[in-house]
């Protein structure tokens, strides 16, 4: 089966249904937007999210933003950075279901009729081989999708749609868990350069050298093992021999990194019992204390930072909107950015038993586990409560007692049909949050 993707969540959807199904099977991304230009500077979506932020903080006048608005997203193409698309399509290669360089391929160049004509050509072969999904995802080439994801500081759902696929794929729990994305990125150095934390974009990484250079790095740093991949060669194969742009620096070295450690952190505590997920690009901070300010859903949080009650040292907390709470675990795009916009990034952090989009960057803390909607602790929170993460003990904690206070209700939401069945169906984001089927 060839499987044509696009935005974020329809690559994991596919290499699920490819482990399900367990046929023969190619993953083939649509590619990622060109930069858009505004003066000298490139600009992706996470630039018009930022500059409504600053907007409302009275920093960027209407004409601003319209201009960071008609410029940041010139054509077709997924989101540019090192979001939640590309960081799935990167994975996807290094799973081996992707061929190697095709999902580095824009969305707009001219390559992508070859790429895709090549795609087909791969399919076919092991269609003849008999190359089936299973036999390529295996918690070896999970691990190596963990490294390639750390290396490059990529979206925080690489966390969720990871967990996923290995349940897709008849993994269990005890070979492939949560706990492996800290593990993982405690031992491995962020050495590409790329948004939202760095200064690159998809289309710049391609052009320095892509997946295949990417993969030589950690294949000579001994970050990844070898595995098989869809294409009837194994992963170093394709990687050993990979050009290098001369004079590139979007993708370095293990010995030169950007970070020494990669980018996820996973914490426990009073807070979140069953984990949750930092991300840890796009900023140094490695501690916080503060008091919390507490709001059920994503826009009574978005109204209270855009009337400009949250104040250096707070840390928001947005409950509500985990996988049976929203339902469907929303991304905090626009209140993360909205904090950003208004000056905010450095002095607060945000905790919620929601997800982040790719293009989130800042000291956020998602995946809270277990959510409200299931009467986790974060449910117990008061705004005013101290709220402290700790990185280095890996620790998300609060002196309140809350197991001396009543669980607040869940949002009261009007939800029927396919959402009502996934709420009651969905599981814990820290196992995925994949659906039982019972």
């Amino acid at each position: 089966m060839l499987f044509l993707v696009g935005c974020d969540k329809t690559i994991p959807a596919a290499a699920m249904a490819a482990a399900r199904l367990d046929l023969p099977s190619v993953i083939l991304y649509g590619g990622s937007i060109m930069p858009g230009r505004l003066g000298d500077k490139a600009l992706t979506i996470q630039d018009v999210f930022e500059a409504v932020g600053g907007h409302g903080a009275g920093t960027v006048n209407d004409a601003e933003l319209l201009a960071v608005e008609k410029a940041a997203c010139p054509g077709a193409g997924a989101c540019g950075g090192q979001f939640t698309a590309n960081t799935m399509a990167l994975a996807m290669s290094f799973l081996g279901l992707s061929p190697i360089g095709l999902n580095d391929v824009p969305a707009v160049h001219p390559d992508k009729a070859g790429a895709a004509k090549e795609a087909g050509r791969v399919l076919m072969d092991a269609v003849r081989a008999g190359r089936n999904a299973r036999s390529l995802i295996t918690p070896a080439s999970l691990k190596n999708a963990i490294v390639a994801g750390t290396a490059t500081a990529g979206s925080t759902n690489l966390v969720l749609h990871l967990l996923a696929i290995a349940r897709e794929a008849g993994i269990p729990e005890s070979d492939f868990a949560i706990d492996l994305f800290d593990d993982i990125s405690r031992s491995t150095p962020v050495i590409a350069d790329l948004k939202p934390g760095g200064r690159f974009m998809a289309p710049d990484m391609s052009a320095a050298g892509g997946t295949a250079l990417l993969g030589r790095r950690l294949m000579e740093a001994g970050l990844i093992t070898d595995t098989p991949t869809v294409t009837g060669h194994s992963l170093f194969d394709h990687f050993r021999d990979a050009p290098e742009t001369p004079g590139q620096e979007v993708i370095l070295t293990a010995d030169a990194p950007l970070k020494p450690r990669g980018g996820y952190g996973i914490l426990y505590g009073n807070i979140a019992p069953e984990g949750c997920v930092v991300k840890l690009a796009g900023h140094d901070r490695m501690r916080h204390e503060g008091p919390a300010k507490v709001f059920d859903g994503e826009e009574a949080t978005f109204a209270a930072v855009a009337a400009g009650e949250i104040e250096p040292g707070d840390v928001v907390v947005i409950r509500g909107e985990g996988p049976v709470g929203g339902p469907g675990m929303r991304e905090m795009l626009g209140v993360t950015a909205a904090i950003q916009g208004r000056g905010l990034g450095d002095s607060v952090a945000l905790v919620t038993d929601g997800r982040f989009s790719g293009a989130t960057y800042g000291f956020m803390v998602g995946h809270i586990s277990p959510e409200m909607a299931r009467g986790g602790p974060i449910g117990r929170l008061r705004t005013g409560d101290r709220i402290i993460i700790d990185v280095e003990g890996r620790t998300i904690s609060t002196d309140a007692d809350l197991d001396s206070r009543p669980a607040a209700p869940p949002i009261a939401r009007d939800v029927t049909g396919a959402f009502a069945k996934y709420a009651r169906l969905v599981g814990s984001a820290s196992q995925g949050a994949v659906t039982s089927g019972a």
